[in-house]
């Protein structure tokens, strides 16, 4: 029998072809689950409880009907009505056993899809102020954004990675005034240093780059320090430069690389702000008072109207979102992914607004949003709070070097991002089960190990006799791969990395299981090549789904 790549796709399918012969003007969503006991199935699906009071019949009729106009499968073994009018699918052992050799044709490409349909979707994340290095909080946003990107990749879309710097405003004049002060000797021990003033190192070390006369070079700018004290431009822009580069390179050592970086800064210089804003005093959602032009947002669900610019003539912060999101839409991105901290939530309303005033047929909802929650960093039970560096906040580099890059990528996609996360250095760096990471990478070794005393072609494999795997603890593994395709298109279609951290613990635990439970090199060849097959199965799916997350499958520990 041939192989299918996803279980739930493929019964769908079925569903939807039963559904034009039994109700063919229904308009319903074919939900299909995992039932919690195994003796329902291995799918359940409440399709015929949605059509009872559109057609009028009790649900087990409806099911009955169902069933019977259902397409033959090679997958279904059979189909059963229970409880209300609940129809539970049973899967042949066949099927699930053949998804061994689904996986070693597939490859890299197992669980990878066409949902998309190379649809362009731009998501951008990071997008750090380049006021100081990168704290722990921007690396989750790289983890999860990072990860988010390659999930909609693999679900089958056209993913544009974006990087949006925030190089204009109070927070860079605050930036060049402390770079200056500290081109002039003045620390941030000196009673006139600043309140608002950055202290770490790093401005120090600006300072110094700045006099020496440094050139920073990167993909899209070359600037040469002026070495004059005195000239707070030249300052500015060579100080937004090294911060950039030095956040490009924290990023690097994070395996995070974007398609695109955008300036806050060219916003203004090419007049995009200021047609914005003529714009919206065109589209009648403008109105002056107190010296000062407003956003009428209450037109668009907002709690109160927005100030856009200020009484003393400059901008509030999200009207060059505004224009920012603006050219998003003109460059031809129909959906667009926000990935950032829990603080922007206040701005999506007004973004929002401001773009639904823009009149420019954007659809309500549009820019979506995942938002993370803060991270705390713990060592020896105590919270850590300051790197010397930074100042007044632990980076991402001090966690890198702390924990290296792939637990610090792992632990940081590793939670639902609205929830807060704390980051244990301690359990990050153990070598133990309890450690996650090492707990699924030390799965992969394993089995790395295990093929390596076998000594044979891994080719052989694919013609392994896959039937003989019939003990509970292959069957338990068989169902664990079966599920990664449909795994990979609920994340990404809930936009929830930490769903494919989550599975791969498990598929871990499943392989450690069977490992103690079983041997694998034993005398009866067709027995040993099928259990061989099975664990090469589950080793490729761990690095398509570590892959996922940026972490390395290390073939030994």
């Amino acid at each position: 029998m041939s192989a299918v790549l996803n279980f739930k796709s493929h019964l769908t399918d079925l569903f939807a072809q039963a559904l034009r012969t039994v109700a063919p003007d229904a308009s319903v969503e074919i939900l299909l689950e995992r039932p919690k006991q195994t003796a329902h199935g291995d799918y359940a699906c409440n399709l015929a409880m949605q059509l009872s009071k559109t057609l009028r019949k009790p649900p087990r009729d409806i099911a009955k009907a169902l069933i019977d106009a259902l397409p033959a499968s090679d997958v279904v073994g059979k189909v059963e009505i229970a409880g209300a009018g609940f129809i539970n699918v049973f899967i042949t052992t066949q099927a699930k056993q053949a998804v061994v050799h689904a996986v070693l044709a597939a490859r890299e490409a197992y669980g990878r899809s066409t949902l998309g349909a190379g649809r362009k979707v731009g998501v951008e994340f990071v997008s750090a102020n380049p006021t100081g290095p990168l704290h722990v909080g921007h690396g989750r946003g790289a983890a999860v954004g990072d990860c988010l990107c390659s999930l909609l990749d693999a679900a089958g879309w056209d993913v544009t990675r974006e990087f949006y710097y925030n190089d204009a405003g109070v927070q860079i004049d605050n930036l060049t005034l402390s770079v200056q002060l500290r081109c002039k000797g003045v620390s941030p021990d000196d009673a006139s240093w600043p309140e608002s003033g950055y202290r770490g190192d790093y401005i120090a070390d600006v300072a110094r780059a700045y006099l020496a006369k440094e050139t920073i070079v990167s993909d899209d700018q070359n600037v040469t320090g002026k070495g004059d004290v005195d000239d707070a431009e030249a300052i500015r822009h060579f100080a937004v430069a090294y911060l950039r580069r030095e956040q490009d390179l924290d990023l690097r050592a994070f395996g995070v690389q974007f398609d695109v970086y955008s300036l806050e800064s060219a916003l203004y210089t090419d007049g995009k702000v200021a047609a914005t804003v003529q714009n919206l005093i065109a589209s009648g959602h403008t109105y002056e008072q107190d010296d000062a032009l407003w956003l009428r947002t209450t037109d668009f669900g907002d709690d109160k109207d927005r100030v856009m610019r200020k009484t003393d003539g400059g901008y509030t912060y999200f009207v060059p979102d505004v224009a920012y999101h603006l050219d998003k839409w003109q460059r031809g991105f129909k959906r667009v992914i926000n990935e950032q901290g829990a603080d922007h939530h206040s701005t999506i309303t007004r973004v929002r607004a401001g773009l639904q005033a823009l009149d420019q047929g954007i659809p309500q909802g549009w820019p979506e949003y995942v938002l993370h929650q803060m991270v705390t960093v713990l060592k020896n039970g105590a919270e850590v709070k300051i790197s010397k560096r930074a100042g007044s906040y632990v980076t991402l580099r001090d966690l890198i070097e702390e924990v290296g890059c792939d637990a610090t990528r792992y632990f940081l996609a590793a939670r639902h991002p609205d929830t807060q996360l704390v980051f244990d250095i301690d359990l990050a760096t153990s070598k133990s089960n309890e450690n996650p990471v090492y707990y699924i990478q030390y799965g992969h070794a394993r089995i790395h190990t295990v093929l390596a005393q076998w000594g044979g072609e891994l080719g052989t494999l694919a013609d392994a006799d896959v039937t003989l795997l019939d003990s509970e603890y292959e069957t338990v593994l068989l169902q664990k791969l079966i599920d990664y395709p449909q795994l990979i298109e609920s994340a990404a279609y809930d936009l929830a990395p930490h769903q494919v951290a989550f599975y791969l613990k498990d598929l871990a635990a499943d392989f450690h299981s069977y490992y103690n439970a079983s041997r694998f090199l034993v005398e009866d060849e067709a027995l040993k090549l099928a259990r061989l097959a099975l664990i090469a199965a589950t080793a490729q799916v761990m690095r398509n789904g570590l892959a996922l997350l940026g972490v390395s499958a290390p073939e030994h520990m």
